[in-house]
């Protein structure tokens, strides 16, 4: 493995445990379907987020756009990474709305699923949102 790969599974592997300890504030007292996220900032930074569930289903937030809301909240900007980290079987991809979030704001970054049994996969977000709709249609 080169040095540049080494740096980038180091990264993943700082999201992917983030997004894990993320997951355990979430607040789901509906579905009880917690999920943690992690963006990794070009600063180096790393900022988590967990979903916060809402009687008013609406207004429930997802815990990708937590974390990059709380990222832009504090000044930075520019993303390359993400980690979404949820207790299924099957990995679970970001949601529609959290994919254009993510896009508008990370690019084409790489996405990493994975869960407690420490199942992961690898994605760019333009294998997950093949056609989005960003500042070019303005």
């Amino acid at each position: 493995m080169n040095e540049r790969d080494a740096g980038r599974e180091k990264v993943e592997q700082k999201l992917v445990a983030a997004a894990l300890a993320a997951r355990e504030f979430a607040h789901a007292p509906y579905s009880n379907f917690r999920v943690g996220a992690a963006v990794h900032a070009k600063s180096g930074k790393i900022f988590t987020g967990c979903n916060v569930e809402n009687a008013t289903f609406g207004l429930t937030m997802c815990a990708e756009r937590v974390a990059i809301f709380k990222a832009m909240s504090e000044g930075e900007r520019g993303f390359d990474a993400v980690a979404v980290v949820a207790d299924t079987d099957t990995l679970t991809p970001p949601c529609g709305a959290c994919r254009q979030i993510l896009w508008e704001f990370c690019g084409d970054a790489e996405i990493v699923l994975a869960n407690l049994g420490a199942k992961v996969e690898r994605y760019r977000m333009s294998q997950l949102l093949p056609l989005p709709f960003d500042q070019s249609f303005l």
